[in-house]
């Protein structure tokens, strides 16, 4: 696993379309529908960068506050860059009556060795970054994120790819 620094191009995730719409006896649109869909598709993501990235373990529980151990223990959070943008905060930060909090976000990046970032809008070819803590807390430092952590699409892989 290369960390950020030493790996500005993304490694990347495939499917067969066809194949899994046959697996799953659904359309091939469906199959899109789904594997673009962040929710949805974060519970496939997450499994095959577990086994196939970090040679490690899903978190006991969906309500851990990470997501993936790496095979030295270390915990990872998985996030998905959909037409909507990203976010880095906690997950209990977000959605309708909730609020962000910076001093619980510093503290899940001190927590965590950091994200991996997956692009699903390029699906069924997802390119994936591996995203060190400090990485996201100097975007942070530098006001690069957005106030409650989150950056639009086209700003999280212009920072990604270290245009920014």
């Amino acid at each position: 696993m290369e960390g950020f620094d030493n790996a500005p191009r993304p490694s990347v995730l495939t499917w067969d379309v066809v194949e899994v719409a046959r697996a799953l006896k659904i359309t091939e649109e469906d199959v899109r529908l789904y594997f673009t869909d962040g929710r949805r598709v974060s519970f496939i993501i997450e499994r095959r960068l577990a086994s196939e990235v970090l040679g490690g373990t899903l978190a006991p529980s969906e309500g851990a506050g990470f997501d993936l151990f790496d095979a030295q223990g270390g915990k990872w959070e998985v996030r998905s860059i959909s037409r909507g943008g990203i976010y880095f905060c906690p997950s209990y930060m977000v959605g309708s009556g909730r609020r962000f909090e910076s001093g619980g976000f510093l503290a899940k990046l001190d927590e965590i060795k950091g994200y991996i970032v997956s692009d699903i809008e390029s699906f069924p070819r997802v390119p994936f970054w591996v995203v060190p803590a400090t990485k996201v807390r100097q975007w942070w430092e530098a006001g690069e994120l957005g106030v409650n952590s989150k950056v639009s699409r086209e700003k999280a892989l212009r920072l990604l790819r270290g245009t920014l």
